[in-house]
């Protein structure tokens, strides 16, 4: 009887515990990982949502990059990382979606391993090319792929990010002979557009949008139900001519699974707060980002949608990790 009432205040004192650290979270910086490189369209997502969120909770979010294999890496990091709240993922639909799908053997399970917090955005993917590209229009580039089969190829974030996968359904619906070119992370392959090394490229609106602006690279469609607010001139790929085309990126908020329950709808309270904010509001809307702020449930059940839709995808489209 003794030893059942030890065992009992042991049991509570470590429920109280957790309660009280539960109570006084945060209490030192929390680390946002964005499984891709600086400067591209996650890391445009978080590093914003990340200052506000330092300034709401009281603790530095610092953002964390950690690029590689399509997302794999970062996102299997914190799946293994401890469950406490100070390590979350900003998730893609490559991350929590597509990847699932494409690697036979992921080290990580997205809905098992991971809890989601909120689905934070979501923006079009936009088709765009090199000036020297003799194309203006999806006609013109299909015309143009199949006089010269393989001679224009398309850079990605990497196999698995939503630039790959919307390379290659555009490929299987069009028949088109262009070639995949996988990079860690969209900002060196946006860089190797702009300087000739890759003629297409297949990418979130936001992490091209100031090259389309400026020249450097030409936009021809986007990959939406209907033409991006900040590219009103640019038709959709379906409009363009390829019927039923489309494709959209997102991001997610996610953390390793067991995080506390306070914890998950803490986080979620404040980013839906960050998102609120005017400063971040309204950039995300001039580069072309829609914010969302759907909580854990909603987005739980979208991945699930989501990881369907994107596993007939690849399947139709046949794509393959590179």
């Amino acid at each position: 009887m003794n030893a059942q009432r030890v065992f009992i205040s042991i049991i509570l004192g470590i429920a109280a515990g957790a309660t009280a650290a539960q109570n006084d979270y945060p209490n030192r910086p929390v680390r946002m990982v964005v499984p891709f490189p600086a400067g591209g369209p996650t890391d445009i997502v978080a590093r914003p949502l990340a200052q506000k969120l330092s300034e709401s909770l009281g603790y530095q979010v610092i953002v964390d990059n950690r690029g590689g294999a399509g997302g794999v890496i970062g996102a299997d990091n914190v799946a293994k990382s401890a469950p406490d709240g100070y390590t979350m993922l900003m998730g893609t639909v490559g991350t929590q979606a597509i990847n699932v799908n494409l690697y036979q053997k992921l080290p990580y399970d997205p809905l098992k391993d991971l809890l989601p917090v909120t689905l934070v955005a979501a923006a079009p993917v936009a088709l765009v090319a090199h000036p020297s590209v003799p194309a203006g229009s999806v006609r013109d580039l299909l015309a143009l792929a199949k006089s010269k089969p393989g001679a224009l190829t398309f850079g990605s974030a990497g196999s698995g990010s939503p630039g790959h996968l919307s390379g290659e359904i555009f490929k299987s619906m069009t028949g088109a002979p262009i070639m995949h070119v996988p990079y860690k992370g969209s900002a060196p392959a946006v860089q190797d557009l702009v300087g000739g090394q890759i003629t297409l490229m297949f990418d979130p609106v936001q992490s091209v949008l100031t090259y389309v602006k400026s020249g450097r690279i030409k936009a021809i469609a986007v990959s939406g139900a209907k033409r991006s607010k900040v590219l009103p001139e640019v038709p959709t790929i379906a409009e363009a001519g390829v019927p039923g085309y489309e494709t959209t990126a997102w991001w997610g908020v996610a953390v390793p699974a067991k995080t506390p329950d306070a914890i998950v709808k803490r986080l979620h309270a404040e980013i839906v707060k960050a998102l609120a904010v005017p400063a971040v509001h309204g950039r995300m809307q001039e580069i072309g980002i829609e914010p969302i702020g759907a909580g854990p449930a909603e987005f739980a059940a979208f991945q699930k949608t989501e990881i369907a839709k994107w596993g007939k995808a690849v399947r139709e489209s046949g794509a393959k990790v590179d």
